[in-house]
């Protein structure tokens, strides 16, 4: 297939055309649970931008629908693999760490020195967060802070940040929905007391077929990249998946989709939030957009992704929103020259953003 064609089922693939599993419910729960689900884990390290993932993938859903709907322990945000934060089901957490978030454990001990750790404080800090937190207890993380300060633990400087990955790294903690402006954590084995047991190779099979039905056609190594499994786990894991997936050749690149994915095409103007699996949930994104328009999305290659305005698949601007309490207003940044019925058309691919946060939009153009 060509890559126009590759590009349509990759959209589809991620939900982008308006096709995200269930409906609008009157809490958007069931929605928010199964897109979740579908993909398996959801970039999630920018709150703003992860509860965007979701909105812009359940049309007529609020963010107040979509924050109601986390609170029903469906889903949670930890470190699954990568060391990054992201959205996952969270009857699964418990697994995916196992298989894909032990590996960045590996360089812990490493990053202890450096901030001077040692193995016996942040063993120590792990107990009092699990003391703190035990009998349905959820802290703020400036909470989890204190309660460390007065266990006698330091955590000035990035100590903190540390030990509250490491306490969600080993399976103690998660990340439950925010409080206000604050993230806060529970303890994973109370919010989730009746986990996902698979084995080892039914993991690796269930997070192959997630991967390549919600993202597809992809590559081994954008698999590789997304799960930071070895090259041999992802082989294995493809392999398991069987007769739910098929290899394709997109213009003499083998890639890997779902055996039943529709082409519903790229689509029209949409507006996606910077950190989104439409690009991080790749190695090699130059179906979506050039080097020269990646290196305006990542200024500096800094890691920092901008919100994009796509048009048929393909990256056309970025964009950054300004809150007030009367209205959201958008600065549309693009990176090729826009004609005046682009623009029209970008403003109207707004709009869903603006209804999300029940707030009138404003629209700034160069």
């Amino acid at each position: 297939m060509d890559a126009t064609t590759a590009l349509g089922l990759r959209m589809t693939s991620l939900l982008l055309r308006g096709n995200g599993p269930g409906s609008a419910t009157a809490t958007g729960a069931a929605s928010v649970a199964s897109v979740v689900e579908w993909f398996g884990a959801m970039q999630a390290q920018d709150v703003n931008s992860a509860l965007w993932s979701l909105g812009c993938r359940l049309p007529g859903v609020s963010l107040a629908q979509v924050n109601e709907a986390l609170e029903d322990r469906s889903v949670l945000r930890t470190w699954p693999m990568r060391g990054t934060v992201h959205f996952v089901p969270a009857a699964d957490v418990h697994w995916m760490l196992d298989l894909m978030g032990v590996r960045a454990l590996g360089g812990a001990a490493k990053r202890r020195e450096i901030l001077g750790l040692d193995e016996h404080t942040v063993d120590r800090a792990v107990e009092i967060l699990a003391a703190a937190l035990r009998g349905g207890g959820r802290l703020t993380r400036s909470e989890c802070l204190t309660a460390m300060v007065e266990g006698g633990v330091e955590v000035t400087g990035q100590r903190g940040y540390h030990l509250l990955w490491y306490a969600s790294q080993r399976g103690v903690t998660a990340i439950a929905p925010h409080v206000g402006k604050e993230q806060t954590f529970v303890l994973l084995d109370e919010w989730v007391p009746d986990p996902r047991r698979p084995s080892r190779e039914e993991a690796l099979g269930i997070i192959a077929l997630r991967y390549f039905r919600s993202h597809g056609p992809a590559s081994r190594k954008d698999f590789a990249g997304w799960t930071g499994l070895t090259m041999t786990d992802c082989r294995a894991g493809i392999a398991l998946a069987g007769d739910a997936l098929v290899t394709v050749d997109v213009d003499g690149t083998e890639m890997i989709m779902a055996a039943d994915a529709p082409d519903l095409g790229p689509g029209e103007w949409l507006a996606v939030p910077g950190f989104d699996e439409y690009l991080l949930g790749y190695k090699d994104r130059t179906l979506m957009a050039s080097a020269d328009d990646l290196a305006a999305v990542i200024p500096g290659g800094n890691g920092v992704f901008r919100s994009t305005l796509v048009r048929g698949g393909r990256v056309m601007a970025t964009w950054t929103r300004t809150l007030t309490s009367k209205g959201v207003t958008v600065t549309v940044q693009p990176v090729a020259a826009l004609t005046a019925r682009d623009q029209a058309a970008a403003a109207q691919a707004l709009e869903p953003y603006a209804a999300f946060l029940e707030l009138p939009l404003t629209v700034k153009n160069p």
